[in-house]
């Protein structure tokens, strides 16, 4: 641990000295809870969707404008939430958000019209999609170096299995209440939990430090990590291993122009050096592979049924597959984190074959077709998973959560596509719409794996972050 004979403390190189331990584990606990009750809230339509064109009588255009509304608001609730949560940290954004979810799933249980349903998935989807790149940024600033993309994996194994859980509560609910206690049930469980956020979330110790604050709201943070740590042997804190981010504080001008240039100073981050070249491929990558994975969760329920398998039963496949991708994910990180991110392309790349069997009508129809589709979307989840787990990484604290948020609105020009893409490419109509529409997969898979290839040759050599040496005090500035 760092000695105490100097005024300012590396808190970079603090960080990165603690053992793994109970506050580690309690943060992730809570990080993965909050994306499991996001990916339950955000997962509850496509199991709803079935029974609600079968009560409406809903055409597949007007399906595709339900589902795509909350990728919307996701869309632009992802550059909202992750500004904010760099400019007023990452925990009142993920609470705020969190809240916001809660009330606004329930109330789209209350719709009564298509236009309805879509307005609030729309709103709902801006707080589902506020919280994630504030929450990706607090577990990356708390772990080792060593754990950064996993610990983003564990944290989205929550969203998988909030997001699967949503298929026993749709199963469960829907008969007694109707898809809209499908709804009532996922906001209801979102509400509860935000109480226990509010009162067990920390913040970003990493964060506070890179925007200055003072450091007696610091110290009590790096306590957490460890109880033997003495505050007052120490006048300031700083970071070594990050660069310093430019932003406008000038408080003289008019609030508006200084947050816009806030804005365009913090997206000129994201394109600093070999920045430029990695965050245009973690966008493409991401962009394909949200594509893949929204139409598989938009369409995936009809896309079995049209090939023979009975809704519950293609509701259970679904939330199987997603919880054990979820699981791939985390092993395909730990290959990651030791030999960089081009391990990331293994999982598409087995994807590929699997789904074409089933895209090309090798496997037809029983047992065999939904053992094929299982593995073939239990490797389309592994892969966007540990996808998720590089947006934010190569980015300064200062801008992780707005890197991560630029990611996640890129991404979802691919997510809000899909259910275009399904519905307009006739993925809806009978068996072969479905087998057409996992061929359309394999082609987006394909995708990832070249830009997943193409981001790991230029992130090998990438060190706009030194690697931090033993701690030393520095004098207070």
């Amino acid at each position: 641990m760092a000695t105490a004979q100097g005024k300012t403390l590396d808190v970079s190189t603090y960080l990165q000295e603690q053992p793994f331990g109970r506050y580690h584990v309690t943060l992730l606990v809570l990080c993965a809870l909050v994306t499991f009750f996001d990916g339950q809230d955000f997962t509850a339509l496509p199991y709803a969707l079935p029974y609600i064109r079968e009560e409406w009588g809903i055409d597949d255009t007007t399906t595709s404008y339900v589902t795509s509304a909350a990728f919307l608001g996701q869309m632009i609730g992802s550059l909202f939430g992750s500004y904010l949560g760099d400019v007023f940290g990452r925990r009142p954004v993920i609470i705020v958000s969190t809240i916001g979810s809660a009330v606004l799933t329930t109330a789209v249980g209350f719709a009564q019209t298509p236009e309805q349903l879509m307005a609030l998935r729309f709103v709902s989807g801006l707080a589902i999609g506020g919280l994630l790149a504030p929450t990706w940024a607090l577990g990356i600033e708390s772990m080792p170096k060593s754990m950064r993309a996993t610990s983003v994996t564990i944290i989205m194994l929550g969203f998988s299995f909030g997001a699967s859980s949503a298929a026993p509560i749709a199963n469960w609910t829907a008969p007694v209440l109707g898809w809209e206690g499908i709804f009532w049930v996922c906001g209801a469980m979102t509400g509860v939990f935000s109480l226990v956020l509010i009162f067990m979330l920390p913040e970003s110790t990493r964060w506070m430090v890179a925007t200055h604050k003072p450091p007696a709201q610091i110290a009590p943070m790096l306590a957490r990590f460890n109880p033997a740590f003495d505050p007052a042997a120490w006048q300031g804190y700083y970071l070594s291993d990050e660069r310093k981010v430019k932003t406008n504080e000038n408080r003289e001008i008019n609030a508006f122009f200084r947050q816009a240039a806030n804005v365009f100073l913090r997206f000129r981050e994201l394109f600093v050096g070999k920045l430029v070249l990695i965050t245009l491929f973690i966008w493409a990558a991401y962009f394909f592979s949200s594509i893949a994975i929204y139409l598989k969760n938009a369409y995936g329920v009809l896309f079995m049924e049209n090939l023979g398998i009975a809704r519950q039963d293609a509701a259970w496949l679904s939330g199987a597959s997603g919880m054990v991708g979820a699981i791939g994910g985390v092993v395909l990180l730990s290959l990651t984190e030791k030999r960089g991110p081009g391990w990331i392309a293994l999982a598409p790349l087995i994807g590929i074959p699997i789904v074409l069997l089933v895209g090309l009508g090798y496997v037809g129809s029983g047992f065999n077709l939904a053992a094929v589709l299982l593995i073939g979307a239990i490797f389309v989840g592994a892969g966007h998973a540990a996808v998720i787990s590089i947006t934010s990484i190569y980015y300064p604290s200062a801008v992780r959560a707005f890197g991560g948020g630029w990611a996640s609105f890129m991404a979802k020009f691919g997510a809000v596509a899909a259910p275009f893409i399904g519905s307009g490419a006739g993925f809806l109509q009978g068996a072969e719409g479905a087998r057409q529409g996992y061929v359309f997969t394999a082609f987006c898979l394909a995708g990832i794996v070249i830009f997943v290839l193409l981001l790991a040759s230029v992130a090998r050599n990438l060190k706009d972050e030194p690697t931090p040496q033993k701690a030393e005090a520095q004098p207070a500035e």
